[in-house]
Parts: C-alpha cells; sequence; structure tokens
C-alpha cells in the first residue's frame, strides 16, 4: 500500500512538473533570457504581438493588453480572440499601469510600447522581476550589425514565444504552415528583374516608410520584389521627395490605419504631388492598401505577402 501510494506521489509530481513546465532560457536581441516556469499573467503590447498570442491560444495566460485601441479600430475577429482580456492602456503603458496587473511577463518592443531611456524598459521591469521579451524586429533599434528585415524574424518570435509558454510544438506547426502557404505564391516570369515596391506609411513634407530594418523589407522581399528604401539603414524613419521619385517605384504600398480612409487621403496626396505623380506606381494606379497589422511582425504578415504576390503578379 504505501509503494503504491508513493509510486502515484511521484507519478503526480513527474505531470506537475511537466505541465508547469521546465526552467529554459532563450535568445532576446542577442541576450539570453530566462524563465524557471511559463508565464501565468501575461501582458503584451500591441495589435501584431497579441495576434501572437493568440494564434497560440495563450488567452487563459493574458491578464492585460495594452497599445490597441489609441491606434486603430479592431476588427470584430480581434475583439472576439480578444474576449474579456482587458485593455490596461489604449497606447504606451506607463510603469504603474504595468505593475498594477502584478503581471509574470511582459511581451513589446522598442518603439513598440517602450522607448530607450523610458519609463517601461526591460532592465527597469526586471527590477520588478518582470522578465520582457523585445519583438525582435524592434532589436534594430538598439542593436549595431542588424541584419536586413526577414521572415525569420516572425517566425523566431513565435518559436520564442511558444518556448517560454510550453507551446513549441505548437508553434513549430505554425510556423511550418506559414512556410508551406508562402511556397506556392504566384511569382515573376523573371526573378532577376524585380518589381519595386515603396511603402507609404504617413507625411507629406517628408514620407514616413519603412527602411533595412523594418517588416516591409522582409514582407516585400517574401512576395518576390524589392523595397526600393532597403539601402536605408533604419527600421520606419522618413526620407524624402526626391529620393522616392527618383527609385521610380512600380508599385506602392499604402498603410491604412482606419478602414480604407486613411489610405485614400495617401493616395490623392500621391496623384497630386508634382514628382510622385510622375512615377510609374502612379501613372499605371498601382497601390495595395494594407493595415497596420499587416506590415508589423505578426501573423497577419503571410495574408499581407499572399496579398502583394497576388497584386504583383497575377493578371486581372
Amino acid at each position: 500500500m504505501k509503494k503504491t501510494s508513493l509510486f502515484i506521489f511521484s507519478l503526480l509530481l513527474f505531470f506537475s512538473h511537466y505541465s508547469a513546465g521546465s526552467p529554459i532560457t532563450v535568445e532576446n536581441c542577442g541576450q539570453p533570457l530566462y524563465f524557471e516556469h511559463p508565464p501565468q499573467r501575461a501582458i503584451i503590447h500591441d495589435i501584431n504581438m497579441a495576434e501572437m498570442a493568440f494564434a497560440l491560444n495563450l488567452q487563459d495566460r493574458i491578464v492585460g493588453l495594452t497599445g490597441i485601441s489609441g491606434w486603430y479600430k479592431m476588427t470584430p475577429e480581434f475583439q472576439q480572440k480578444m474576449g474579456n482580456i482587458p485593455e490596461l492602456a489604449p497606447k504606451y503603458p506607463s510603469l504603474e499601469t504595468i505593475l498594477s496587473a502584478n503581471p509574470d511577463f511582459f511581451f513589446a518592443g522598442w518603439n513598440y510600447g517602450m522607448t530607450v531611456g523610458g519609463e517601461v524598459t526591460p532592465s527597469k521591469l526586471r527590477q520588478y522581476g518582470i522578465p520582457t521579451l523585445v519583438l525582435s524586429e524592434s532589436c534594430a533599434v538598439v542593436n549595431h550589425n542588424t541584419n536586413k528585415a526577414s521572415m525569420g524574424l516572425l517566425y523566431h518570435d513565435m518559436v520564442t514565444l511558444g518556448k517560454i509558454f510550453n507551446k513549441e510544438h505548437e508553434a513549430l506547426t505554425l510556423v511550418n504552415e506559414w512556410k508551406n502557404q508562402l511556397s506556392v505564391l504566384p511569382q515573376s516570369a523573371n526573378p532577376s528583374d524585380k518589381i519595386k515596391v515603396f511603402v507609404y506609411d504617413s507625411g507629406e513634407d517628408k514620407p514616413f516608410t519603412s527602411g533595412k530594418y523594418a517588416m516591409p523589407t522582409a514582407i516585400i522581399e517574401a512576395a518576390g520584389a524589392r523595397n526600393i528604401m532597403d539601402s536605408l539603414e533604419a527600421s520606419w524613419t522618413t526620407t524624402t521627395w526626391e529620393s522616392v521619385s527618383m527609385a521610380e517605384p512600380d508599385f506602392i504600398i499604402l498603410l491604412d490605419y482606419q478602414d480604407g480612409l486613411s489610405a485614400n487621403h495617401l493616395q490623392a496626396f500621391l496623384e497630386s504631388h508634382p514628382l510622385m505623380k510622375l512615377t510609374p506606381a502612379v501613372r499605371n494606379h498601382r497601390y495595395l492598401k494594407l493595415q497596420y497589422a499587416e506590415l508589423t511582425p505578426g501573423p497577419a504578415n503571410i495574408k499581407a505577402i499572399e496579398k502583394l504576390a497576388n497584386a504583383l503578379y497575377l493578371k486581372d
């Protein structure tokens, strides 16, 4: 009887330890990030990172979201996945807001909920025992010798998130599904002659766009084209209309923040601009409207790549 009880106790202890997850260390912006066990009270910033967490069905581990409604309108699909999870701050959260939720994990990025030297940073949260997973794309803000953005940034973050929450198998399965989706996209008849794409986020005096390290460069390349601003040693940044027009973009991605209205405004501005109206993209009305979540690292990138490849290479 005693041996049976001891066996059952040992078995329960084993499964309890296994379900809690063993301690792990993951790579984060080139630094190790340690977790003794999977987080139970996570705060996730921004719609793209929230969608990563939702893709792994982590809703029961999330005590709050930040940075959603202050920037854009939530879709019914997003609201359904969000359920009863509260939004703790409509834009960037304060340190007090984060601490009041008693979290054991924060997922954000530089210029995605955190600013260098700001109130909320990984080092400051570490003082309160809160580990911060930093969005890989945003590491370019603080790291030197960063490589050009690639889809590996998204894949790495998804697998890392899976490891942290003891859902690595689910994350790997999802990443493989995405890779399979992208492997069957329409392609150019002449892959060496890549269509030149410009990303127009905002700005009239100077355009705000995606440089070498921002996710649109990876999205454009995955669709078989080239970001004309991929020589800019920056993530999201401003440039000049002269440099954009001289590059003669064949196609323009318009960032749409609000139900097509902002993208429509951007298009109208381009068609009246003395330099841009002469470019091949504007002359031939070759545009694609994509939303914020589609152009920042997250599951929506896959659909964005499909849309772009179809717009570039499928004949009407």
